[in-house]
Protein backbone atom coordinates (compact mmCIF):
# COMPACT_ATOMS: atom_id res chain seq x y z
CA UNK A 1 0.00 0.00 0.00
CA UNK A 2 1.39 3.46 -0.92
CA UNK A 3 1.89 6.24 1.65
CA UNK A 4 -1.00 8.17 0.06
CA UNK A 5 -3.34 5.18 0.25
CA UNK A 6 -2.47 4.51 3.87
CA UNK A 7 -3.00 8.13 4.89
CA UNK A 8 -6.35 8.47 3.12
CA UNK A 9 -7.58 5.07 4.30
CA UNK A 10 -6.85 5.95 7.94
CA UNK A 11 -8.28 9.49 7.84
CA UNK A 12 -11.75 10.23 9.19
CA UNK A 13 -12.26 13.26 6.96
CA UNK A 14 -14.86 13.84 4.24
CA UNK A 15 -12.65 13.93 1.14
CA UNK A 16 -9.20 14.60 -0.27
CA UNK A 17 -8.74 16.44 -3.56
CA UNK A 18 -5.29 16.13 -5.08
CA UNK A 19 -3.55 17.26 -8.23
CA UNK A 20 0.03 16.96 -9.45
CA UNK A 21 1.21 20.15 -11.11
CA UNK A 22 3.59 18.87 -13.77
CA UNK A 23 4.95 22.32 -14.64
CA UNK A 24 6.39 22.94 -11.17
CA UNK A 25 6.50 19.29 -9.98
CA UNK A 26 4.32 20.30 -7.04
CA UNK A 27 1.49 18.45 -5.33
CA UNK A 28 -1.75 20.25 -4.51
CA UNK A 29 -3.76 18.78 -1.65
CA UNK A 30 -7.17 20.12 -0.59
CA UNK A 31 -8.44 18.24 2.47
CA UNK A 32 -12.09 18.55 3.47
CA UNK A 33 -12.53 17.24 7.00
CA UNK A 34 -16.11 18.00 8.03
CA UNK A 35 -18.93 19.86 6.25
CA UNK A 36 -21.50 19.74 9.06
CA UNK A 37 -21.53 23.49 9.69
CA UNK A 38 -21.02 24.64 6.11
CA UNK A 39 -18.50 24.67 3.25
CA UNK A 40 -14.95 23.75 4.20
CA UNK A 41 -12.72 26.72 4.80
CA UNK A 42 -9.06 27.03 5.71
CA UNK A 43 -5.83 28.62 4.63
CA UNK A 44 -3.45 27.65 1.85
CA UNK A 45 0.01 26.60 2.98
CA UNK A 46 2.98 26.49 0.58
CA UNK A 47 6.01 24.59 1.80
CA UNK A 48 8.84 22.30 0.75
CA UNK A 49 8.25 18.94 2.45
CA UNK A 50 10.48 15.93 2.83
CA UNK A 51 7.96 13.98 0.74
CA UNK A 52 4.54 14.59 -0.85
CA UNK A 53 3.03 12.28 1.78
CA UNK A 54 4.23 14.64 4.51
CA UNK A 55 2.43 17.47 2.73
CA UNK A 56 -0.77 15.42 2.63
CA UNK A 57 -0.39 14.50 6.30
CA UNK A 58 0.01 18.17 7.20
CA UNK A 59 -3.08 19.15 5.20
CA UNK A 60 -5.14 16.45 6.95
CA UNK A 61 -4.11 17.53 10.43
CA UNK A 62 -4.67 21.18 9.62
CA UNK A 63 -8.12 20.47 8.14
CA UNK A 64 -9.19 18.64 11.28
CA UNK A 65 -7.94 21.56 13.34
CA UNK A 66 -10.10 23.90 11.27
CA UNK A 67 -13.17 21.76 12.01
CA UNK A 68 -12.56 22.29 15.72
CA UNK A 69 -11.74 25.97 15.22
CA UNK A 70 -14.95 26.81 13.37
CA UNK A 71 -17.09 24.69 15.69
CA UNK A 72 -15.58 26.14 18.89
CA UNK A 73 -16.27 29.63 17.54
CA UNK A 74 -19.77 28.55 16.38
CA UNK A 75 -19.19 29.86 12.86
CA UNK A 76 -20.87 28.29 9.86
CA UNK A 77 -17.91 26.72 8.13
CA UNK A 78 -16.48 23.24 7.90
CA UNK A 79 -12.91 22.16 8.40
CA UNK A 80 -10.67 22.35 5.37
CA UNK A 81 -7.08 23.13 4.47
CA UNK A 82 -4.90 23.22 1.39
CA UNK A 83 -1.22 22.46 1.01
CA UNK A 84 0.92 23.26 -2.03
CA UNK A 85 3.82 20.86 -1.52
CA UNK A 86 6.62 22.19 -3.72
CA UNK A 87 9.97 20.62 -4.57
CA UNK A 88 11.73 23.94 -3.97
CA UNK A 89 10.81 27.55 -3.17
CA UNK A 90 8.93 29.07 -6.12
CA UNK A 91 9.11 32.68 -7.27
CA UNK A 92 8.08 34.78 -10.25
CA UNK A 93 6.24 33.21 -13.16
CA UNK A 94 6.54 29.69 -11.76
CA UNK A 95 4.82 30.70 -8.54
CA UNK A 96 2.14 32.70 -10.34
CA UNK A 97 1.44 29.80 -12.68
CA UNK A 98 1.00 27.34 -9.82
CA UNK A 99 -1.31 29.74 -7.99
CA UNK A 100 -3.42 30.24 -11.11
CA UNK A 101 -3.83 26.51 -11.67
CA UNK A 102 -4.59 26.06 -7.98
CA UNK A 103 -7.28 28.74 -8.28
CA UNK A 104 -8.82 26.86 -11.20
CA UNK A 105 -8.94 23.70 -9.08
CA UNK A 106 -10.74 25.54 -6.26
CA UNK A 107 -13.20 27.02 -8.76
CA UNK A 108 -13.97 23.55 -10.12
CA UNK A 109 -15.16 22.49 -6.65
CA UNK A 110 -18.04 24.97 -6.83
CA UNK A 111 -17.67 26.50 -3.38
CA UNK A 112 -17.23 23.39 -1.25
CA UNK A 113 -13.80 24.80 -0.31
CA UNK A 114 -12.88 28.41 0.44
CA UNK A 115 -9.45 29.67 1.40
CA UNK A 116 -7.16 32.44 2.62
CA UNK A 117 -3.50 32.94 3.62
CA UNK A 118 -1.45 30.52 5.69
CA UNK A 119 2.22 29.80 6.31
CA UNK A 120 4.21 30.29 3.13
CA UNK A 121 1.58 32.32 1.26
CA UNK A 122 0.99 36.05 1.19
CA UNK A 123 -1.80 38.53 0.51
CA UNK A 124 -0.47 38.92 -3.03
CA UNK A 125 -0.56 35.15 -3.53
CA UNK A 126 -4.21 34.98 -2.54
CA UNK A 127 -5.04 37.96 -4.75
CA UNK A 128 -3.53 35.91 -7.60
CA UNK A 129 -5.70 32.93 -6.65
CA UNK A 130 -8.77 35.19 -6.47
CA UNK A 131 -8.30 36.11 -10.13
CA UNK A 132 -9.28 32.52 -10.96
CA UNK A 133 -11.93 31.87 -8.30
CA UNK A 134 -14.26 33.86 -6.10
CA UNK A 135 -13.86 31.44 -3.20
CA UNK A 136 -11.10 33.39 -1.47
CA UNK A 137 -11.68 35.00 1.94
CA UNK A 138 -10.45 38.28 3.28
CA UNK A 139 -11.77 41.01 1.00
CA UNK A 140 -13.51 43.93 2.69
CA UNK A 141 -16.53 45.85 1.38
CA UNK A 142 -14.27 48.04 -0.77
CA UNK A 143 -12.74 45.00 -2.46
CA UNK A 144 -9.35 45.40 -0.76
CA UNK A 145 -7.56 42.29 0.53
CA UNK A 146 -7.31 42.33 4.32
CA UNK A 147 -4.40 40.89 6.28
CA UNK A 148 -5.45 38.20 8.79
CA UNK A 149 -2.25 38.56 10.83
CA UNK A 150 -3.27 41.47 13.07
CA UNK A 151 -6.60 39.82 13.88
CA UNK A 152 -4.90 36.53 14.73
CA UNK A 153 -2.35 38.34 16.90
CA UNK A 154 -5.07 40.27 18.71
CA UNK A 155 -6.96 37.06 19.45
CA UNK A 156 -3.81 35.40 20.80
CA UNK A 157 -3.08 38.43 22.96
CA UNK A 158 -6.60 38.39 24.41
CA UNK A 159 -6.54 34.63 24.95
CA UNK A 160 -3.12 34.88 26.58
CA UNK A 161 -4.57 37.35 29.08
CA UNK A 162 -7.09 34.72 30.15
CA UNK A 163 -4.34 32.09 30.37
CA UNK A 164 -2.04 34.15 32.61
CA UNK A 165 -5.01 35.09 34.76
CA UNK A 166 -5.70 31.37 35.18
CA UNK A 167 -2.07 30.67 36.08
CA UNK A 168 -1.17 33.74 38.12
CA UNK A 169 -4.54 35.19 39.25
CA UNK A 170 -3.86 38.37 37.27
CA UNK A 171 -4.12 39.25 33.60
CA UNK A 172 -1.61 42.10 33.94
CA UNK A 173 1.39 41.60 31.64
CA UNK A 174 3.61 44.11 33.46
CA UNK A 175 6.90 42.36 34.17
CA UNK A 176 5.70 39.01 32.79
CA UNK A 177 8.27 37.28 30.59
CA UNK A 178 6.90 36.05 27.26
CA UNK A 179 8.99 34.02 24.82
CA UNK A 180 7.68 34.26 21.27
CA UNK A 181 8.95 31.58 18.90
CA UNK A 182 8.55 32.98 15.38
CA UNK A 183 8.39 36.73 14.69
CA UNK A 184 6.69 36.61 11.32
CA UNK A 185 3.48 38.39 10.48
CA UNK A 186 1.54 37.20 13.55
CA UNK A 187 4.39 36.80 16.01
CA UNK A 188 5.75 40.30 15.44
CA UNK A 189 2.33 41.91 15.82
CA UNK A 190 1.76 39.90 19.00
CA UNK A 191 5.14 41.06 20.31
CA UNK A 192 4.15 44.68 19.71
CA UNK A 193 0.90 44.23 21.63
CA UNK A 194 2.73 42.59 24.53
CA UNK A 195 5.43 45.27 24.58
CA UNK A 196 2.70 47.89 24.81
CA UNK A 197 1.25 46.01 27.78
CA UNK A 198 4.57 46.01 29.64
CA UNK A 199 5.68 42.43 29.09
CA UNK A 200 9.37 41.47 29.09
CA UNK A 201 9.94 40.03 25.64
CA UNK A 202 12.16 37.16 24.61
CA UNK A 203 12.18 36.46 20.86
CA UNK A 204 13.38 33.55 18.75
CA UNK A 205 13.32 32.85 15.01
CA UNK A 206 15.37 30.85 12.52
CA UNK A 207 15.59 33.99 10.33
CA UNK A 208 18.33 35.88 12.16
CA UNK A 209 17.92 39.10 10.17
CA UNK A 210 14.21 39.26 10.96
CA UNK A 211 14.88 38.31 14.57
CA UNK A 212 17.47 41.01 15.10
CA UNK A 213 15.23 43.65 13.54
CA UNK A 214 12.34 42.69 15.83
CA UNK A 215 14.55 42.57 18.92
CA UNK A 216 15.98 46.01 18.14
CA UNK A 217 12.53 47.52 17.54
CA UNK A 218 11.09 46.13 20.77
CA UNK A 219 14.17 46.12 23.01
CA UNK A 220 13.74 42.37 23.40
CA UNK A 221 16.13 39.63 24.41
CA UNK A 222 17.14 37.11 21.72
CA UNK A 223 16.85 33.38 22.44
CA UNK A 224 18.59 30.95 20.10
CA UNK A 225 16.22 28.35 18.59
CA UNK A 226 17.86 25.41 20.38
CA UNK A 227 17.35 27.13 23.75
CA UNK A 228 13.63 27.87 23.41
CA UNK A 229 12.20 24.83 25.17
CA UNK A 230 14.43 25.14 28.26
CA UNK A 231 14.31 28.92 28.69
CA UNK A 232 12.64 29.90 31.94
CA UNK A 233 9.76 32.31 31.31
CA UNK A 234 6.15 32.92 32.32
CA UNK A 235 4.67 32.31 28.86
CA UNK A 236 5.87 30.38 25.84
CA UNK A 237 4.14 31.51 22.64
CA UNK A 238 4.73 29.17 19.65
CA UNK A 239 3.97 31.29 16.60
CA UNK A 240 5.69 29.37 13.80
CA UNK A 241 5.55 25.68 12.93
CA UNK A 242 3.40 23.20 14.82
CA UNK A 243 4.39 20.11 16.75
CA UNK A 244 6.70 21.89 19.20
CA UNK A 245 4.99 20.28 22.22
CA UNK A 246 5.85 16.60 22.52
CA UNK A 247 7.02 14.21 25.24
CA UNK A 248 10.62 15.41 25.08
CA UNK A 249 10.02 19.15 24.85
CA UNK A 250 7.31 19.19 27.53
CA UNK A 251 9.69 17.53 29.97
CA UNK A 252 12.15 20.41 29.44
CA UNK A 253 9.68 23.28 29.08
CA UNK A 254 10.58 26.25 31.26
CA UNK A 255 7.28 28.14 31.10
CA UNK A 256 4.14 28.10 33.22
CA UNK A 257 1.81 28.99 30.33
CA UNK A 258 1.75 28.03 26.64
CA UNK A 259 -0.33 30.30 24.42
CA UNK A 260 0.53 31.00 20.79
CA UNK A 261 -0.72 31.24 17.22
CA UNK A 262 0.84 28.08 15.72
CA UNK A 263 -1.52 25.39 14.46
CA UNK A 264 -1.24 21.78 15.65
CA UNK A 265 1.06 22.61 18.53
CA UNK A 266 0.81 19.15 20.09
CA UNK A 267 2.78 16.25 18.68
CA UNK A 268 0.04 13.91 19.93
CA UNK A 269 -3.25 14.49 21.73
CA UNK A 270 -1.79 12.79 24.80
CA UNK A 271 0.69 15.66 25.07
CA UNK A 272 -2.13 17.84 26.40
CA UNK A 273 -2.31 15.59 29.44
CA UNK A 274 1.47 15.76 29.82
CA UNK A 275 1.21 19.55 30.03
CA UNK A 276 -1.56 19.21 32.59
CA UNK A 277 0.53 16.83 34.70
CA UNK A 278 3.38 19.34 34.75
CA UNK A 279 1.03 22.11 35.86
CA UNK A 280 1.48 24.03 32.59
CA UNK A 281 -1.56 25.98 31.43
CA UNK A 282 -2.15 25.41 27.70
CA UNK A 283 -4.53 27.60 25.71
CA UNK A 284 -5.84 25.25 22.98
CA UNK A 285 -4.41 26.37 19.65
CA UNK A 286 -7.57 26.07 17.57
CA UNK A 287 -9.37 28.48 19.92
CA UNK A 288 -6.70 31.05 20.71
CA UNK A 289 -5.54 31.43 17.08
CA UNK A 290 -9.03 31.84 15.59
CA UNK A 291 -8.89 35.63 15.33
CA UNK A 292 -7.97 35.77 11.64
CA UNK A 293 -10.49 33.08 10.70
CA UNK A 294 -13.23 34.83 12.68
CA UNK A 295 -12.48 38.18 11.06
CA UNK A 296 -12.46 36.73 7.55
CA UNK A 297 -15.70 34.83 8.12
CA UNK A 298 -17.45 38.00 9.25
CA UNK A 299 -16.01 40.00 6.36
CA UNK A 300 -17.00 37.35 3.82
CA UNK A 301 -20.52 36.57 4.95
CA UNK A 302 -21.82 39.54 6.89
CA UNK A 303 -19.63 42.50 5.88
CA UNK A 304 -19.41 43.49 9.53
CA UNK A 305 -17.81 46.77 10.58
CA UNK A 306 -14.29 46.81 11.99
CA UNK A 307 -15.63 47.44 15.50
CA UNK A 308 -17.97 44.44 15.23
CA UNK A 309 -15.15 42.23 13.98
CA UNK A 310 -12.83 43.31 16.79
CA UNK A 311 -15.54 42.62 19.34
CA UNK A 312 -15.91 39.09 17.99
CA UNK A 313 -12.13 38.53 18.04
CA UNK A 314 -11.92 39.86 21.59
CA UNK A 315 -14.44 37.19 22.60
CA UNK A 316 -11.56 34.68 22.39
CA UNK A 317 -10.51 35.86 25.84
CA UNK A 318 -13.84 34.80 27.32
CA UNK A 319 -13.77 31.47 25.49
CA UNK A 320 -10.26 30.61 26.73
CA UNK A 321 -11.27 31.58 30.28
CA UNK A 322 -14.33 29.31 30.09
CA UNK A 323 -12.34 26.38 28.68
CA UNK A 324 -9.59 26.62 31.29
CA UNK A 325 -12.09 26.98 34.14
CA UNK A 326 -14.13 23.97 32.97
CA UNK A 327 -10.99 21.87 32.53
CA UNK A 328 -9.88 22.67 36.07
CA UNK A 329 -13.30 21.84 37.49
CA UNK A 330 -13.41 18.53 35.63
CA UNK A 331 -9.80 17.64 36.34
CA UNK A 332 -9.00 17.15 32.66
CA UNK A 333 -6.78 18.68 30.00
CA UNK A 334 -7.81 21.89 28.29
CA UNK A 335 -7.76 19.99 24.98
CA UNK A 336 -10.43 17.56 26.22
CA UNK A 337 -12.64 20.48 27.26
CA UNK A 338 -12.07 22.43 24.04
CA UNK A 339 -12.84 19.43 21.81
CA UNK A 340 -16.00 18.68 23.77
CA UNK A 341 -17.07 22.29 23.22
CA UNK A 342 -16.53 21.86 19.48
CA UNK A 343 -18.37 18.52 19.42
CA UNK A 344 -21.40 20.07 21.08
CA UNK A 345 -21.71 22.53 18.21
CA UNK A 346 -21.18 19.83 15.59
CA UNK A 347 -23.65 17.41 17.20
CA UNK A 348 -26.31 20.10 17.44
CA UNK A 349 -26.04 20.71 13.68
CA UNK A 350 -25.74 17.17 12.35
CA UNK A 351 -28.54 15.85 10.20
CA UNK A 352 -30.18 12.65 11.45
CA UNK A 353 -28.80 9.54 9.75
CA UNK A 354 -31.03 8.07 7.04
Amino acid sequence: MSDFEELIRSWDGFAVVSRFDDVTKSWIFICLHDLTLGPASGGTRMKVYSSPAEGLRDAMRLAEGMTHKWAAADLKYGGGKAVLATERPLEGEERQGLLARYGDLIASLGGVFQTGEDMGTTQQDLIAVSRRTRFVHGFDASGAKADPGPYTARGVYKGMRAAIEHAFDSRDFSGRSVLIQGVGNVGLELARLLAGAGARLLLSDIDHQRLEAAATELSAEIVEPDKVRSTVCDVYAPCAVGGTLDRESIAELGSRVVAGSANNQLGKESDAQRLEERGIVWAPDFIINAGGATAFALLHDDHKSRDEILEAVDGIETTIREVLTEARERGESSLATAKRRARRTLDANRRPAL
